[in-house]
């Protein structure tokens, strides 16, 4: 398996100077505006861990919290990017799905992409997190947040482990093949899986995508399109997702902010990579398309051009 980070765009800086990015941020916020440059030129190009030593170093330096002072500093989407880099990537998830559940309606499409998409390992340090941070239970927030079929099949997430038991209480209450199907998915393992959509094709004689989105609808059809993406090629799923949020008339931000800033490090240059194979075009010049500012330009340095 690759090594976590080395298909990333963000990678460990060289000659890392802990009290020296810790001046150049206290520098940026001096005085009145903030220097944007500065935040861009430490924090989008130093990794998690090099941003955690940053985040304790400040602390101890200046006695006061660097994300505190940044957001106090920074504002809209360029903030939002920016309080992103600063967390671990647990508590970033964390972060991310709280959000998605917290106030009126629910941003289902948060929900799908971080659970589908993460590993057990990375789940269980999610859900580990979640506690720690709202003192609360991820699985009873998105109980309370979700129903039906679709509720059941992110609880499943969940649980990060076998998922054995989903679920007798389903077949009572739901088509027995969305069970089936629920289990298949998430009992199996990926290889396993891949061999199983194969031998589907074969008998069917139609990918399985399809009889999803002939089967299913809505929520449902979309967490389960997910799943079997994110289990074919995890940065075809990416890419389709950043293309998605900035094609068509406005951009979806919540969507692009939380791949660009989850994945840089873990796995970009094969999203970018996917990205121009599936729409003939880089990452980068739509993100040039489609932002602004500062924000463009921390994205762009995420994107790694």
């Amino acid at each position: 398996p690759l090594q976590i980070g080395n298909r990333g765009t963000v990678t460990e800086a060289a000659g890392f100077k802990v009290e020296e990015d810790v001046n150049r941020l206290r520098g940026a916020m001096k005085g009145a505006g903030t220097d944007e440059a500065a935040v861009i030129e430490v924090l989008a190009r130093r990794t998690i861990a090099q941003r955690q030593r940053i985040k304790e170093a400040y602390k101890q330096t200046v006695g006061k919290d660097l994300t505190d002072d940044l957001k106090g500093e920074l504002t809209g989407n360029f903030e939002n990017v920016v309080l992103g880099l600063l967390m671990t990537a647990p508590v970033y998830d964390a972060y991310e799905l709280r959000n998605a559940m917290k106030g009126a309606g629910t941003e289902e499409a948060a929900l799908i992409d971080i659970l589908a998409s993460r590993t057990n390992a990375e789940i269980r340090a999610i859900t580990a997190a979640y506690i720690k941070d709202y003192e609360k239970n991820l699985e009873e927030d998105i109980d309370g947040d979700t129903s039906g079929m679709f509720q059941r099949v992110l609880v499943s997430f969940t649980f990060a482990v076998g998922f054995q038991d989903i679920y007798e209480a389903g077949e009572a209450r739901w088509g027995t093949d969305e069970v089936k199907f629920l289990t298949v998915l998430c009992v199996r393992n990926r290889n396993h899986l891949l061999q199983v959509f194969k031998e589907y094709q074969k008998i069917s004689g139609r990918d399985i995508e399809d009889s999803i989105k002939r089967e299913m609808s809505g929520s449902l059809e979309n967490v389960f399109l997910a799943i079997v993406k994110c289990l074919k090629n995890k940065p075809a799923f990416f890419a389709e997702r950043l293309y998605k949020s900035m094609k068509g008339l406005g951009t979806t931000d919540s969507v692009l902010i939380r791949i660009m800033v989850a994945r840089a490090e873990i796995d970009m240059l094969d999203i970018k990579a996917e990205f121009l194979k599936a729409y003939g075009k880089t990452l980068h010049s739509f993100i040039k398309g489609d932002t602004s500012g500062d924000y463009r330009k921390i994205l762009l340095q995420l994107c790694g051009e």
